[in-house]
């Protein structure tokens, strides 16, 4: 590719960027057909900034996790943390994904409120770009609260689950 179409694709990712900020998306994807055999794939993600409050304003909620599972275990609200992103024993997501808490539909999940989990056992999967990613416990310990629902859209370092 010459220096000048280099410069133009510079000039239209910067466009998208724009794009991205004004109309305030998360994400674009477009496809730039130069020719039969020559095209420009451009994916901009803007990574959100994930603001720990206690009741989240209605332009958060589209973003914000899933409410919390409800379950035995899931009541004491972590020991008295009320935001589970600041609790010591947090999991938190390493990508952009959709949530999935079993292997597939209607299966057993990966683990339950209560559980007993060991360092390096998968706790859940979160499917980016269509790859399921199995997502390890950090370390052992009990499942004392699962932040997410299955099915659930998550961002970069959202709680998932917290591990005491």
């Amino acid at each position: 590719m010459s220096k000048q179409s280099t410069d133009a694709d510079v000039a239209f990712i910067q466009a998208l960027a724009e794009l991205l900020n004004k109309n305030g998306l998360t994400e674009l994807s477009v496809k730039r057909e130069y020719g039969e055999d020559d095209s420009l794939d451009v994916r901009v993600v803007k990574q959100a900034n994930i603001v720990a409050t206690h009741a989240p304003a209605p332009a958060q909620m589209a973003h914000a996790p899933a409410p919390p599972v409800a379950g035995p275990a899931a009541a004491p609200a972590a020991a008295g943390i009320d935001d589970p992103a600041q609790h010591p024993g947090a999991v938190t997501s390493p990508m952009v994904g959709t949530v999935y808490l079993s292997a597939e539909p209607g299966a057993t999940p990966f683990v339950a409120i209560g559980a007993q989990v060991t360092e390096g056992q998968t706790v859940l999967i979160i499917e980016a770009m269509k790859t399921m990613n199995h997502i390890p416990a950090p370390r052992a310990g009990t499942v004392r609260r699962i932040v997410v629902e299955d099915g659930s859209a998550v961002e970069y370092g959202a709680p998932l689950m917290i591990i005491e």
